[in-house]
């Protein structure tokens, strides 16, 4: 076994790049077609992770409801429905969100601190915690514990502060970019990609694999190009 999972993120966002607006507003702005695509995705998925953030704005897990996607999982041996992983340093989340009432399993990832709201609570299946000398989520380690819990393949649905955390330790793979047509604007509206940012020089590049166009809306599937991907000029 891998000592991590495949990794692919799948966001939507507007055609000026961001995922929300300035309020963080919860409602979805894609397509029924997008919705289509993510639910696919996440029925190809072991686990989905998602950030707390994001949890505390939308409440709930996005989970398969296509009987016939829930079909081909069980027929492959899988259960109904994916891995739900909370990503949260803090573990602070509130214990009534919607999320906690959903049929579905739980995960959280966190800290030492984070965890301990959580021993004596039902809300989670599983609390994998780990951290680094500086006390945030050693993503190196929680997805070497992912994967030993059986996970080979996990979405990443945001938000753009976790996407920014495992793409900064090259724990990202393959990217699903749904470009829809609105500008949203704001400099404190949220991106696929927030915190401090990378220079253009030390910019992780990618490798466009598939365009899909479905109306207004534009699919767009990369690879991750690591550094053994890049030929070296000729000396």
């Amino acid at each position: 076994m891998s000592d991590r999972p495949v990794t692919t993120v799948v966001l939507a966002m507007s055609a000026d790049g961001k995922i929300s607006d300035s309020l963080r507003s919860p409602l979805l702005f894609g397509s029924p077609a997008d919705k289509n695509h993510l639910e696919q995705q996440v029925a190809a998925a072991d686990a989905v992770i998602t950030g707390a953030g994001t949890f505390r704005v939308k409440d709930k897990a996005m989970r398969v409801v296509d009987p016939n996607r829930i079909n081909q999982r069980e027929e492959a041996g899988k259960p109904p429905q994916p891995v739900q992983i909370v990503a949260s340093a803090s573990g602070n989340l509130p214990p009534h969100l919607p999320l906690f009432q959903q049929p579905v399993p739980r995960w959280l990832v966190t800290t030492p601190s984070g965890a301990e709201p959580w021993r004596n609570h039902s809300g989670f299946d599983k609390i994998l915690v780990s951290e680094t000398p500086s006390g945030g989520v050693d993503w190196h380690d929680a997805f070497q514990q992912i994967a030993t819990l059986g996970i080979k393949k996990l979405a990443i649905l945001g938000g753009g502060n976790l996407v920014a955390s495992l793409l900064a330790e090259d724990l990202i793979d393959e990217l699903w970019l749904t470009i829809c047509p609105l500008l949203i604007g704001g400099t404190d509206a949220p991106t696929p990609l927030d915190g401090s940012g990378f220079t253009t020089q030390t910019a992780p590049r990618l490798e466009l694999l598939e365009v899909k166009t479905i109306d207004a809306e534009v699919f767009l599937h990369y690879r991750l190009r690591r550094q053994q991907d890049s030929i070296s000029p000729s000396s």
